[in-house]
């Protein structure tokens, strides 16, 4: 990245102005920002670059030092002695609340402050039956809470941080170096702009302490694997009192043992007997609310036939209808049958039962043979 010309990196003429170098940069940062470009280290390592060219070009003494001397001014030991900028952390910051208003994930890398909480993970697996009805759980999730002792604050005395005497405030200082001006954080404060004076003793100055947390969360009717289940404030504390980050629940269906789903629709398997299939009939199937529904299976019907029941499928997150339920019919063949009920079958296929007439399986198959071997001969 060091041995690429800025220029040629943000597609603009050496003599381009300062607001053609803000355009051309901003074309390419929206292009390759690693938010849109999720797992791709091609795009990442143009943004960078393109993060870096801006950083020189954007201010007239770098790009004059930049036009003068190349490269070559901001490595170790070149203009005198200065450093150049390191990994380029600060540009990054101002360009991301330039552009973006902040920086990765919308927030400043800068701190200026106590800090929002951290956001929680919580995974939950539920059966296809709770996914259907839904369910109001209650959990435990590690996390920490307010400290009771300091109110929150931090401080044995309640009162709170104090503004940094060092930065006054601004959480950052700034060294001249040459003719560059190096901004770093505050070594005081770290960057904070405020410190504890007398920490309290039970949370060391952090406001907070580690604790199991119950709350109670409603998974609704329709959730599948993947889906992903926001409860704003019940993340981690902030520092001092700030605000708390949010708990994100992530649901996974367990498989069931009857019904397989698809979306919103479900389906099952249903052995019927050979009568039944022959005769028609009427039988009763499992629906995934625990009761049961009526069918009609009509004479002469084949195995692996599927018939569909309306409304019997899954719930539908966020709606008032539901899913469909496909059943299917397998025919079951019996076994150990005794003497008998073989002389039987064996009368029925004697009087013709099981020839091409009656089976349009057998028919069309044997239909397709015959136009194969004519073919062949």
């Amino acid at each position: 990245m060091a041995d690429k010309d800025f220029y040629e990196i943000l597609g603009v003429q050496r003599n381009a102005s300062e607001d053609e170098i803000k355009k051309a940069y901003r074309k390419q940062a929206m292009k390759y920002h690693p938010d849109r470009n999720k797992d791709d280290k091609t795009a990442e390592r143009k943004f960078k670059e393109a993060a870096a060219a801006y950083e020189v070009l954007k201010d007239s003494e770098k790009r004059s030092a930049y036009d003068q001397y190349g490269h070559d001014a901001f490595k170790q030991g070149g203009m005198g002695g200065a450093q150049g900028f390191g990994d380029f952390a600060g540009g990054f910051s101002d360009i991301f609340e330039e552009f973006f208003g902040g920086g990765f994930g919308g927030q400043s890398s800068r701190r200026r402050g106590p800090q929002r909480g951290s956001d929680l993970r919580y995974n939950m697996s539920v059966s296809l039956f709770e996914a259907f009805t839904g369910k109001k759980p209650q959990i435990r999730i590690p996390t920490y809470v307010g400290c009771d002792t300091c109110a929150a604050t931090g401080s044995a005395d309640k009162s709170g941080p104090s503004t940094c005497s060092t930065c006054g405030g601004a959480g950052k200082v700034r060294s001249q170096q040459g003719f560059f001006s190096i901004e770093r954080p505050c070594p005081t404060c770290g960057g904070e702009g405020s410190s504890i004076k007398n920490p309290c003793l039970k949370c060391s100055g952090t406001g907070n302490i580690k604790k199991q947390k119950t709350i109670s969360v409603t998974i609704p009717a329709g959730v599948d694997t993947g889906t992903r289940i926001r409860i704003a404030g019940e993340g981690e504390p902030g520092e001092r009192g700030a605000g708390n980050g949010d708990l994100y629940i992530f649901v996974e269906v367990q498989k069931d043992k009857l019904f397989e789903r698809e979306e919103e629709n479900l389906f099952c398997e249903i052995p019927i007997s050979i009568t039944t299939a022959i005769l028609g009939g009427e039988i009763e199937v499992p629906t995934i609310e625990g009761k049961k529904a009526r069918l009609n299976i009509p004479a002469g019907t084949q195995s692996e036939t599927q018939f569909r029941l309306r409304g019997k499928g899954m719930s539908i997150l966020r709606q008032s209808r539901r899913g469909d339920m496909y059943v299917q019919a397998n025919v079951e063949i019996p076994v150990n049958l005794n003497s008998k009920q073989k002389d039987i079958l064996r009368e029925f296929e004697n009087e013709g039962g099981t020839s091409k007439k009656h089976s349009p399986k057998s028919q069309g198959f044997f239909s397709k043979l015959k136009e194969v071997w004519e073919d062949l001969t």
